[in-house]
């Protein structure tokens, strides 16, 4: 509990994700912001949030800023690319005076850099139909067209460590190759589990196709905001990463390095009543 306990004396940014697939954005974090205390929670027992409705995604989504409220976080990362767009909008109305950050598609820099005009998005259901990726459509795709695929099945492949499977690799092939048919030239990544599959989609795709991960953004941006509301840090104490589940803690101690190569340590929250409560017992 000695990391719990250190948050709450010093504060940390609070990053949360369906599953597992937001370690990639927490890596990214960490190599940005190495002096910071860290807090993640992977919603194991919901994953995946893509097909479910936006509203039930909103609330868990409540649920957990609250936890990791609780827990002295100073500012949200919604490492969720379906829980940003169900939850992002509501969530900074609601917390009016907490710092989030998000995961919007990176389609502006795939548009900006497409010389074939045409650019594949792989996202979940719930991505493709929420306000938030037409918006971006509508600002950004104009005069661009835009393949779309959601992968079904892929998300449940990464939260196994199935990255470069026969099964993983299917999914992905029926994805790409229709979308390289028509000729395009970049790939967004539209959810945060994906970059755990980037070099098996590079090696599918080819040299000639952009991979685009949206990570190292969000890690800048959380960090340019960091700063600004936390001067300095505690010097005498060494900065901490937690990873809480909902899932199986046990299993995720044993592959956890395969998502999140720094130091951390493995705790289990559970769903109570639609409120998540730490499991002190461990």
């Amino acid at each position: 509990m000695n990391a719990i306990n250190q948050f709450y004396k010093n504060g940390a940014i609070g990053v949360f994700d369906s599953g597992i697939g937001g370690l990639s954005v927490l890596s990214e974090i960490r190599k940005a912001l190495p002096d910071v205390n860290l807090i993640y929670f992977g919603d194991q027992d919901h994953v995946p949030y893509g097909p479910r409705e936006l509203s039930q995604v909103l609330g868990f989504s409540m649920a957990i800023t609250e936890f990791l409220l609780s827990l002295g976080s100073k500012m949200i990362v919604v490492a969720c690319n379906t829980a940003s767009a169900a939850a992002l909008k509501e969530l900074r109305e609601t917390y009016s005076e907490m710092p989030f950050v998000g995961m919007e598609p990176a389609i502006k820099p795939a548009v900006e850099q497409t010389l074939s005009g045409a650019v594949g998005v792989l996202a979940t259901p719930a991505t493709f139909q929420s306000k938030l990726y037409a918006s971006v459509i509508e600002r950004f795709a104009t005069g661009v067209e835009i393949y779309q695929d959601t992968c079904p099945g892929l998300v449940q492949e990464i939260e196994k460590g199935n990255f470069n499977g026969k099964v993983t690799t299917k999914i992905l092939n029926k994805a790409l190759y229709p979308m390289l048919e028509k000729n395009i030239d970049s790939i967004v990544l539209g959810c945060t589990h994906y970059p755990y599959v980037i070099s098996l989609i590079k090696f599918l795709v080819g040299p000639d196709v952009r991979v685009i991960n949206p990570a190292p953004a969000v890690a800048r941006q959380t960090k340019k905001i960091f700063s600004q509301i936390i001067r300095s840090g505690n010097p005498e104490l060494s900065p901490t990463t937690t990873i809480i589940t909902s899932g199986d803690e046990k299993k995720l101690r044993k592959k956890v390095r395969d998502f999140f190569p720094y130091e951390n340590s493995v705790m289990k929250a559970n769903w109570i009543e639609n409120q998540l409560v730490l499991n002190v017992t461990q």
